[in-house]
């Protein structure tokens, strides 16, 4: 069966050599991981670089998710070099891999050196039929020149009105609103019985991946392939595979005509559409172990899917057991720390409970010294306050005044005073005759009976001149009481 795909022949072979380099590219990675940590033990300690930025450190982080490079150092230089552009840096160095030369690192006349270690990716296309028959076949060739130079030319196009108009899609604003609105758009077209989308960027759905060892399913999704349609409606939302990625894996799709699409599809160099690639933790970096081109249907889905991570199971084994074992060993050398903390602890909790006694025990006599300090000032305040009363109060007037008034005080210590008011004075003048008394409280109220009722000696909002004793309605020979409101 042989496949045919919307792209140039020039496209198809290209991606043929892109899926060499990268075999060759993991073969190198290999060495280089121990050529970094070699390197990492013998750097100096006082040789620090200058800090990086949010962003940088996560295009970095997903540079080497995207390209494989183990060595920091080497990611950022190429970085660096690109001005921080991702896209450039990753497309370029899948130029390298396929022989040609970097704008930035020139041909070496020195040959590459190649490495035995097999890391070869699972690659699963399936081709579309080949003709049948005389009329089939005869078919096939007298259109064979047609599809050759149409799909030249489009490539001829496309490459000359890059020069023209760069492609939108070559700069990502807003990834999440990219994959957001393929998952509205894919629910519109096959309904909302999928697999659960992962709702993010693709650096999120990779870190998430590698912090719970789960394998990560990335689906590019060609809106103008003749395959894609049939493909999302009978195998992507198929019972059967959607219960299988929901309970096995997270799944993060996104369309190429999208810029995050676009950027991923840069990165993986499919050659077709459908196109998926399975994604784990492989030997302490995320590593495409699987890809899967072409149009399968659900029961072949599920096999291949199934043999790519039965094929890969031990290495996640391995990484759980490698990270239980680092946490257990993280875990024994806390244990020591707050063994070797506790004395410490201890003797600093008797240190500051003795502190905190004496601290407290200063404070409770500066209080009881503060409150002497302060009743002795209001003690005397008070006094000072009567004494002026005392000094403002108008004369007593004579008992055979007709206006006069006799008034017999019951304060609440039970002692009588007596004095002779005008019927003209005001309440107040009574008030402050009793709060110029020793013997009377600081706060008080004057209640007279028949009928009984508390005369309004204090100006108030809504009476602020009291009444007179006439109005008040004293007679000429009245009892009154003191009721104590000091407590109140």
């Amino acid at each position: 069966m042989s496949l045919q795909p919307p792209k140039s022949n020039i496209s198809v072979l290209r991606g043929f050599f892109r899926r060499f380099a990268i075999v060759d590219f993991t073969q190198k990675s290999s060495t280089s991981a121990q050529a970094w940590k070699a390197r990492s033990k013998m750097a100096a300690p006082g040789n620090e670089e200058e800090e990086l930025t949010q962003e940088q450190t996560e295009k970095l982080l997903q540079f080497q998710d995207l390209t494989g490079i183990e060595s920091m150092d080497q990611c950022r230089r190429t970085l660096e070099q690109h001005h921080w552009n991702i896209e450039a840096a990753v497309q370029d160095r899948l130029n390298e891999q396929e022989g040609v030369p970097s704008v930035f690192n020139p041909p070496s006349s020195r040959p590459l050196q190649v490495h035995t270690a097999d890391h070869r990716v699972y690659s699963y296309v399936v081709s579309r039929p080949q003709p049948r028959g005389l009329l089939g076949w005869s078919y096939y060739l007298i259109m064979l020149p047609f599809r050759f130079t149409y799909y030249t030319l489009l490539d001829i196009f496309r490459f000359a009105i890059r020069f023209i108009r760069p492609d939108p899609r070559s700069r990502v604003t807003d990834p999440v609103g990219d994959v957001v609105a393929f998952i509205q758009n894919f629910e519109e077209q096959y309904g909302r019985i999928h697999p659960v989308f992962y709702q993010g960027t693709y650096s999120q759905a990779l870190n998430d991946a590698k912090r719970e060892l789960r394998y990560l399913l990335v689906y590019l999704h060609g809106d103008d392939h003749q395959d894609t349609d049939d493909f999302c409606r009978n195998t992507i939302c198929s019972p059967e595979v959607v219960n299988f990625i929901n309970t096995r894996m997270l799944f993060w799709a996104c369309s190429t005509s999208k810029p995050e699409g676009y950027r991923v599809s840069q990165a993986l160099r499919e050659n077709t559409y459908p196109f998926l690639a399975m994604i784990m933790l492989k030997e302490q970096r995320m590593t495409v172990v699987g890809r899967l081109e072409g149009l399968l249907r659900a029961e072949d889905f599920v096999n291949q899917l199934t043999f790519i991570m039965d094929a890969n199971a031990t290495y996640l084994v391995s990484e759980r057991l490698d990270r239980e074992e680092r946490n257990q060993t993280q875990v024994l050398r806390q244990q020591q720390d707050e063994a070797y903390l506790a004395s410490l602890r201890a003797d600093q909790e008797k240190e500051r409970k003795r502190k905190e006694a004496q601290e407290k025990r200063r404070k409770e006599e500066e209080d009881v010294r503060q409150q002497i300090l302060a009743e002795e000032r209001r003690q005397r305040s008070l006094q000072e306050e009567k004494e002026r009363k005392s000094e403002r109060l108008p004369p007593e007037p004579f008992p055979d005044n007709p206006d006069s008034v006799k008034i017999v005080f019951k304060l609440p210590n039970d002692t009588r005073v007596e004095r002779r008011f005008l019927f003209t004075q005001s309440l107040t003048v009574i008030y402050d005759f009793l709060f110029s008394l020793k013997e009377t409280p600081e706060k008080f109220q004057i209640v007279a009976n028949f009928p009984r009722r508390v005369l309004p000696c204090l100006p108030t909002e809504r009476e602020p001149n009291p009444p007179t004793l006439q109005q008040a309605g004293l007679s000429r020979c009245e009892v009154l009481f003191v009721q104590d409101l000091t407590d109140d």
